[in-house]
């Protein structure tokens, strides 16, 4: 093995990968990230894999000669990030797995393992095939990615659970608290039915790429009943799917709202980004005061032996007057995901489930649960 490339692109390319390296593998070589050399291609590929997530990358150099074997994943990235932006000679001893880097700075030797030793990333040969639009994914991604669950007891609310239907995608999260609903429509010729729970580590990382993605081409979608592959470009994510029955989320959004308000998506959260400084000091519950006759909302805090906050705003209210209360961050998370300059809350009481809504653009549903405070 024998090849030329720059700092840049081998240290950004490393970076990538080195997202799907398992900080205690089960085997040693899944610490290792597979470098693999194609002379014919003239392209370098790099695999990570924590037999979960895997992701390959490639991106081209001036090969003399080809070869494979797996390194070290954070001591090659932590070398290359440090060395000056330049080109890099590599080469492979030809007696062992040890890989040489030589540069204006110097020399370093980095000791590998063989690459036969290195699992291969799990194929989709049988399953389905679709094309989506770049823009139609992250969309998705952006309104219902940050509802996911962190508790790892409830694996399938760890994920996003995606439904389509020709020419159209669903994105569903729900940490049990919240729920976000993101309907996509794409005109990229997609034609493909599925209803699944892709795990929110893997779905991170398409989201990672696909902002940097300078691509015009769709992104190839490949599913079987356990596994997801994600294909852009040169790039490549693949995911075994959660299992279990994801809930019937959408019994849960209410059909009918007795009291409607519609204010700037904008001011609403600076407001809540203040009166939260407050909230933090206690339980993190704000609460909501609708008044329909004055068409304002006003935002209170109440922390016991730290101090008090409220402020008004106007509003758009229809129904009769209400308080209401939430978890502060649940509002704003919500609020930053949608992405109109005004939205709508709808609610019913101050015990049943609460909907924001962009009043344009997205097509998007944010249910939040309140909190039950005392009069």
């Amino acid at each position: 093995m024998k090849f030329v490339c720059s700092q840049g692109d081998l240290n950004t390319h490393l970076s990538i990968v080195s997202r799907a390296v398992p900080s205690r593998p089960n085997k040693p070589v899944l610490a290792n990230i597979l470098v693999k050399v194609d002379e014919d291609a003239q392209r370098i590929t790099l695999t990570s894999f924590d037999e979960t997530l895997g992701i390959q990358t490639s991106f081209s150099a001036h090969v003399e000669e080809g070869g494979m074997l797996t390194v070290p994943a954070k001591l090659l990235g932590d070398i290359v990030a440090k060395l000056p932006p330049e080109d890099l000679d590599f080469s492979q001893s030809n007696t062992e797995p040890v890989i040489t880097l030589t540069c204006s700075a110097g020399e370093y030797q980095v000791r590998g393992m063989e690459a036969t030793d290195y699992p291969n990333l799990p194929l989709v040969e049988d399953g389905q095939v679709a094309s989506v639009s770049a823009e139609s994914i992250l969309e998705g991604l952006r309104g219902a990615l940050f509802a996911t669950s962190s508790d790892e007891t409830k694996q399938v609310l760890t994920g996003v659970h995606v439904v389509a239907e020709p020419e159209n995608l669903e994105f569903a999260a729900t940490d049990g608290h919240r729920l976000a609903v993101v309907q996509s429509v794409d005109d990229s010729g997609m034609n493909l039915a599925i209803d699944v729970t892709v795990p929110g580590k893997a779905l991170r990382e398409l989201e990672r790429l696909l902002q940097s993605y300078q691509g015009t081409e769709p992104i190839s979608l490949r599913f079987d009943p356990t596994q997801v592959v994600f294909e852009l470009g040169h790039q490549r994510i693949t995911t075994r799917l959660l299992e279990g029955q994801y809930p019937n989320y959408r019994q849960l959004i209410p059909k009918q709202f007795e009291r409607q308000l519609t204010i700037d998506r904008k001011q609403l959260m600076s407001a809540l980004e203040r009166i939260g400084v407050l909230a933090d000091q206690r339980n993190n519950i704000v609460k909501l005061s609708i008044a329909g006759s004055a068409q304002t909302l006003a935002l209170s805090v109440e922390a016991q032996e730290v101090g008090s906050g409220r402020e008004e705003m106007s509003a758009q209210v229809t129904g009769e007057d209400l308080d209401i209360a939430f978890n502060v961050r649940y509002l704003l998370e919500g609020l930053r995901a949608l992405p109109s300059p005004e939205v709508q809350l709808q609610c019913n009481s101050a015990t049943s489930p609460a909907i924001l809504t962009p009043v344009s653009g997205l097509q998007m549903t944010y249910l939040v649960m309140p909190v039950q405070i005392r009069s």
